[in-house]
Parts: structure tokens; C-alpha cells; sequence
């Protein structure tokens, strides 16, 4: 599979757009293309040209047509291109036959995206999710790679050595797809496993498109967990959680995800499925948009078709706008507050309405907690020990040798206090709804 170098040594690179009149507007390939000069920034490219090519039908050998490629094979010899990148996906037959047209290496949005991961992955699990996006991307490429070998001709002997060599790495692929198959839903079961004790407690995603902001909330919301923050998109990767503290005794675990893009490769979807988990066992999400962009709309609009590809079917929602220092014009700000009135409007960076964020969330944790009461004997030390650490304790009663203890507390945790409640043995205990 082609691939990037990283930072250290930075190639020349050119953008090409299709643009289809009027399922895709011109003004919107610009855009995308904006975008994907972005990405070429982050995997390590320096981007020196763009193309749009209006086509109602691509083309099957060349994707652009091959007049458009005539016009850019001078360019990419005069100014020594390393790599032409296209924003649609291309076939394996276009990309190789671009390929020996351009002299130079081609690859579409789908493979830069895979490279930025590799690039960006950091725990075991990020990269085995990586590898197997990659190696589902490279197995349908594999047939270009040994064509030097194969025969050409019909008939007796036709099956020659390269046609054996080319089957031979696609069980090879295929087996090591198995095997990181295996080793992930190992990964997943073994999370699980580890984060059982977390079900009790209520649990809040942070999702977003790429670069909205998230890790930066992050930061300052829990500043304990140094969640990685950069300019680039895809900064973060690997799935963050820590707790954030609302008030004495009720608290939420507070996730970072991986960001979302347009045209987020399938592979790559299928592949985080586990890491992106966290979002499937959120109670709500935190959806943080980059008020300061010009397709912010759009970008929402990506976001939650990706959560619905995901299977996050919820309405449980708070649409946090972010980078309001970055919006100069404030008409348009008021418009936004007034189309949007239930969202929070904050600055991550600068620690704008970050207490108001705070509350809402307080608040919206709060519809879960439930107020109870229970009369338990004084020595019962087990039991109310839990609810002074875990619950909300509103009023405490002494009754001769009983106390009577009314406490508010998450439904997640209600079951685990009627296991207390039954194994324990008072001299008589009640548990009721109030």
C-alpha cells in the first residue's frame, strides 16, 4: 500500500476534486478539497496544486478522463510532484493506471486517512484496528502488485508464477484479517471486563467532527487527563475516560473519541467499533462543533449519520458549540443562539462558559438520580458506609437502635443497593421510592 512519510520529510503533492453539476456543486468540491489539503498537511505533505474535474460519469480507466490526465502529466513532471491525491475513491484499475500515467504515486482520500491513523496510533489496540483497516483496503490492490509475473496468454500454462504469488499474499492478508480479528475481540471482552465496575456510574462522550475541539474540553473539564490537543485533525485516537467531579458524591466518567470526517472510510468505522464503544454505553453525549467553521452545519449533520451508522439511535444530546472566540461576527453568533437555543456556547481553549457547561450537565445527570429511603440498625456499617460514598445523603433520623437515611441516587446504582439491602441482615429495613 502507498504510503506517507511523516513530518520529517515533507512531499510535494496535488489535489484532485470531481465535481458532479448539480449532485455536487463546485463550491462544495472546493470545500472538500479544502479539507483534504488539511489532511495532506497532517500526514506529512506539502500541497501545491488542486484540480476540479467537472465529469457527469467517471471515467473506468482513469476515474478524470484522459484528457484531464494529458493536462496534468506536465505539470507533475515540471514541478517534480511526489504523489497526486484524489478525493473520491478510485478502483485498483484507475489507481494503477494514473499511476503509470503520472509517474508518481496516487492514492484517495481512503488510503491518506488510513496513513494519518498510522501515523497517529499510539496503543496496541489503535494500531492493530489500524493494520486491519489497511490490510481490508490493500486485499482488492493486491493484483497490480505481481504483474510483473503474470502471463498474459491463454491457454496451457497460463497459470503461471505470478498468478500462484498473488493467491498466496491474498490468504496471507486474509489470515492476518482473522488473526487481528481475534486479538481485538480479545481486547474488547478484556475492556469489558476491566470497566464492569464503571456501569454503576454515569458515563458522558465526547464526539465531534476531527478538530472541533474535543481533547481541549477534555483538558479542561478533568485537567488530570492530559488528553492530547493539536491543531491537526485526528489528533486523538485512543479513547480517554476520566472522572469529572459535579458535586460532593455525584460524579460522571467523562470520554474522549476519535474524531469524525466526510467520507470516514468504511474500514476504519468497522475497526473502531470497539474503541468507539464508549459511545454505544454513553448515558448522553457531549456533541462539540467548531462554531468558528463555514460547513459547521454539515459537519453536524456528519456526525450524527456516523453515530447512526455506529447504532447510536439516543436523542441524548448537548449540542456544545466551541470556539466562540474565534467567530468575529457576532450578528451571526445571536442568529446561531437563536437557531439553536438549547445548545451551550463556549471557548475551550480560553475557558469560556465552562461552569455553565458544568451545570448542564449536572443537570442532565440529575433526571437520572432518584430520591429513597431506608431504615437499616445502626450497625449495619457495610451499608451505610456505601451510601455516604456513593449517594447524595439528604436527611439522617435516628430511630431508637435504626437510622433512617433519605439519599439521592443514580438508577444505575439502585441495583446494587437492593443487593446490600438483601444480603444484609438489620433488625428490619424498608427501601421505597419517595
Amino acid at each position: 500500500m502507498n504510503t506517507l512519510p511523516s513530518d520529517n520529510k515533507r512531499e510535494k503533492a496535488v489535489l484532485v476534486g470531481l465535481c458532479s453539476q448539480p449532485e455536487t456543486p463546485r463550491a462544495l468540491v472546493e470545500e472538500y478539497l479544502a479539507e483534504l489539503a488539511f489532511l495532506a498537511d497532517t500526514a506529512g505533505a506539502d500541497v501545491i496544486e488542486s484540480y476540479i474535474q467537472e465529469k457527469k460519469i467517471r471515467d473506468p480507466a482513469y476515474c478524470i478522463g484522459k484528457g484531464k490526465v494529458d493536462e496534468l502529466i506536465p505539470f507533475v513532471k515540471e514541478h517534480e510532484v511526489d504523489l497526486v491525491i484524489f478525493d473520491d475513491d478510485l478502483t485498483p484499475g484507475q489507481a494503477r493506471n494514473l499511476e503509470r500515467a503520472l509517474e508518481c504515486k496516487v492514492i484517495d482520500r481512503t488510503g491518506l486517512i488510513l496513513q494519518i491513523f498510522a501515523i497517529r496510533a499510539q496503543s496496541a489496540q489503535a494500531r492493530m484496528q489500524v493494520e486491519l483497516a489497511q490490510l481490508e483496503y490493500m486485499l482488492p490492490r493486491l493484483s497490480g502488485a505481481w504483474t510483473h509475473l503474470s502471463k498474459q496468454k491463454g491457454g496451457i500454462g497460463s497459470k503461471g508464477p505470478g498468478e500462484t504469488q498473488i493467491e498466496t499474499d491474498r490468504r496471507l492478508v486474509r489470515n492476518r484479517i482473522s488473526l487481528l480479528k481475534k486479538k481485538l475481540r480479545e481486547v474488547s471482552l478484556q475492556h469489558n471486563t476491566q470497566t464492569r465496575g464503571r456501569q454503576t456510574v454515569p458515563r458522558v462522550a465526547l464526539v465531534g467532527y476531527t478538530n472541533a475541539g474535543k481533547s481541549t474540553l477534555m483538558n479542561i473539564l478533568c485537567p488530570e487527563a492530559e488528553a492530547f490537543a493539536e491543531n491537526r485533525l485526528f489528533a486523538t485516537l485512543d479513547t480517554k475516560t476520566r472522572r469529572l467531579e459535579l458535586s460532593i458524591n455525584k460524579l460522571v466518567l467523562l470520554s474522549d473519541t476519535v474524531g469524525f470526517i466526510r467520507k470516514l472510510p468504511h474500514h476504519l468505522v468497522e475497526s473502531f467499533k470497539s474503541t468507539l464503544d464508549e459511545v454505544l454505553q454513553a448515558d448522553f453525549l457531549l456533541h462539540v462543533i467548531d462554531i468558528s467553521h463555514p460547513g459547521f452545519e454539515d459537519q453536524m449533520q456528519v456526525v450524527r449519520e456516523t453515530l447512526k451508522e455506529l447504532g447510536v439511535d439516543h436523542e441524548n444530546f448537548i449540542e456544545v458549540f466551541n470556539k466562540i472566540d474565534a467567530l468575529e461576527d457576532q450578528e451571526l453568533l445571536k442568529s446561531i443562539r437563536a437557531k439553536y437555543p438549547d445548545a451551550v456556547f463556549i471557548s475551550a481553549a480560553r475557558g469560556v462558559n465552562i461552569p455553565v457547561l458544568k451545570e448542564i450537565i449536572g443537570k442532565y445527570v440529575a433526571r437520572d438520580y432518584k430520591e429513597r429511603k431506608i431504615l437499616t440498625h445502626v450497625s449495619n456499617y457495610k451499608l451505610i458506609g456505601y451510601l455516604y460514598e456513593n449517594t447524595e445523603v439528604i436527611e439522617k433520623r435516628y430511630l431508637d437502635e435504626d437510622v433512617e437515611l433519605t439519599f439521592r441516587v443514580h438508577k444505575n446504582r439502585i441495583k446494587h443497593i437492593d443487593a446490600l439491602v438483601g444480603a444484609s441482615e438489620p433488625l428490619h429495613y424498608d427501601i421505597t421510592d419517595s
